[in-house]
């Protein structure tokens, strides 16, 4: 343990020694590249354009752990700004990571306030629901990820940053949200929606890119385990040249390239975001947009632009739900006008009752059915779901660590069989959970060596 304690110690002075250099992955990025991991397992078929209000594609790019001002003042971000708009109040929801990912999916992050392993019950809606009621094709393209459908927790391969370094984790699921779902992950044909960069090359080349599209680079590329200069590199190496080929954006599609979350928890959670591609209108190109927006406006803006149901969450919530305004001013749509001091604060982590938060655990309730999200249908409602187990019904949060209780990864929507809202039987006295977040430390470790052997 000591000599644990003495390589955390040393990392830092070793990390800052030794900046992290950028290499590209593969020759472009629609060349496949064993970097890539697993190879593309043919392409997808050319989707049905389902038109839409204002645009016929979203994409979303998600980079990591970066304050606004750190993004706006790197070089390739403020140079794309110039091609795109700037969304200059744009907050992600809490810390730290994956809840972020999981309500940009599911429209909540359920309490949670950590990066461990977690299955959403399979009664749990996300926006594959809303998007599959209308007939309108997604994928998920994870950069480094195996094998199409990869529900692992993480894994690892050659490091291609240094070939004489050991290999390393570059694929995390926790940024790969819709996997997280098992109303997603346990039907075949939506977990082979998650495909790696090699996949991705072979569906643009062939003119197959699906019409909502969630993009992560890896753990190096998206500045996780590096610095926001190395992903402006890789902004530059990836969505520069994609902006000018046709198969990826052309005049009806829409891009949000966006952070995760901030890297200081002590303010409030601004993040950096743009809006590029076709759909931005010339006019618009190289301006601000000061509205009010939330990660839960990725889903509203997609609802609206496509007359889709809602989830009945985060995504019908007034406040939090603004659409993108290049697009409400296509459907008419009318945001609210939340700013300065009114503007809530979303950094707080690990204070929201949920039943992913083992101190303030209630179970999974159902949504608010009678909400009207901005595309106006009706709230999406899972077969199997119990639509009286609502948030009014739900019992007081209890703290399952008190308790020597743990948060079950999975089950029906509130726990148990019931229905009855009760917490679950305790595990052998926690052991199963606390061994969860000891493989979790151990992960955590590993990856600071491993980040240490990447530029040593």
């Amino acid at each position: 343990m000591q000599a644990v304690s003495t390589l955390l110690l040393l990392l830092p002075t070793a990390l800052a020694a030794t900046a992290p250099t950028f290499k590209a992955p593969s020759a472009g990025p629609l060349v496949a590249s064993p970097n890539y991991v697993g190879t593309s397992n043919s392409t997808l078929p050319k989707p049905t354009i389902v038109p839409g209000k204002h645009f016929d594609r979203f994409i979303q790019i998600w980079i990591e752990n970066t304050d606004y001002a750190s993004a706006a003042s790197t070089a390739a971000f403020s140079d794309l700004a110039k091609q795109g708009i700037a969304l200059n109040s744009y907050y992600a929801v809490t810390h730290p990571s994956q809840p972020n990912y999981l309500a940009a999916a599911g429209g909540d992050f359920w309490g949670l306030s950590d990066d461990n392993l977690y299955n959403i019950p399979s009664n749990i809606s996300t926006i594959v629901d809303l998007l599959e009621e209308k007939n309108i094709s997604w994928v998920s393209y994870q950069e480094s990820m195996p094998t199409d459908g990869y529900a692992g927790f993480n894994f690892t391969s050659n490091n291609y940053l240094n070939s004489s370094a050991p290999p390393y984790t570059y694929y995390v699921r926790k940024h790969n949200p819709t996997i997280i779902y098992d109303s997603v992950a346990e039907v075949p044909s939506r977990a082979a929606l998650h495909r790696n960069f090699n996949d991705f090359a072979a569906d643009v080349n062939a003119s197959a890119l699906p019409q909502w599209v969630f993009i992560t680079p890896n753990l190096v590329n998206d500045a996780h385990d590096t610095t926001i200069d190395f992903a402006g590199q890789w902004v530059d190496y990836f969505l520069l040249p994609l902006l000018n080929d046709t198969r990826f954006n052309d005049n009806k599609t829409l891009i949000l390239l966006t952070f995760d979350e901030t890297e200081t928890y002590t303010v409030n959670n601004q993040i950096y975001s743009l809006l590029l591609g076709g759909a931005v209108p010339e006019n618009l190109r190289g301006t601000t947009d000061n509205t009010y927006y939330t990660h839960y406006s990725s889903l509203s803006t997609v609802e609206n632009n496509w007359s889709l149901g809602s989830l009945g969450r985060g995504d019908t919530n007034k406040t939090l739900n603004n659409v993108y305004s290049v697009v409400a001013s296509t459907t008419g749509y009318v945001n609210n006008n939340i700013t300065g001091a009114a503007i809530p604060f979303t950094n707080a982590t690990g204070t929201i009752p949920g039943p992913l938060n083992a101190e303030l655990y209630v179970p999974f309730t159902a949504p608010d059915v009678n909400a009207v999200g901005a595309g106006g249908g009706k709230v999406f409602v899972a077969p199997s779901l119990n639509v009286n187990f609502t948030a009014a019904a739900a019992p007081a949060p209890v703290n399952l660590t008190a308790l020597g209780q743990t948060v079950p990864a999975a089950g029906p929507i509130n726990g148990t069989s019931s229905g009855s809202g009760s917490a679950p039987a305790p595990t052998a006295s926690g052991k199963s959970g606390a061994m969860r977040v000891e493989v979790a430390a151990a992960g955590i470790l590993a990856a600071l060596v491993g980040t240490a052997a990447l530029f040593l």
